[in-house]
């Protein structure tokens, strides 16, 4: 059943992320990786949240859907390290090391927020 758990939740999570690029890319345009950026941002201060609401709860039993099924198909690592390289390779070296610098400290503020926010909240 916990099979079953994280895959319907990698559905959710797959699904929300392709939502998500598309909005981004109508909003800013095909140039930058907003919508990965976004993505991995927002993935980071869900985790910070659930973590610590499922810790606090007792809902641990929820982690393998919340986390690895919904998180895990949201976030996207693999899609990334393509656009950061994608962006190197067209000769844009300041924007893949700004997409790369603010993607990892944008996502870890994001954590640090999520647990932040759901520790005072609990």
């Amino acid at each position: 059943m916990t099979l079953f758990h994280v895959a319907a939740g990698g559905a959710i999570g797959a699904c929300l992320r392709y939502l998500t690029n598309v909005g981004a890319g109508r909003l800013f345009g095909p140039g930058f990786p907003v919508g990965t950026m976004i993505v991995n941002v927002a993935g980071c201060f869900a985790m910070g949240v659930i973590v610590t609401v499922l810790a606090k709860k007792g809902g641990n039993h929820l982690a393998p859907f919340l986390m690895t099924g919904v998180l895990g198909g949201f976030t996207t690592f693999s899609a990334f390290s393509l656009d950061a390289l994608t962006l190197w390779e067209r000769g844009q070296a300041g924007a893949a090391a700004i997409y790369v610098l603010g993607s990892v400290i944008l996502s870890l503020a994001g954590i640090v927020a999520g647990l932040t926010l759901a520790r005072s909240l609990t």
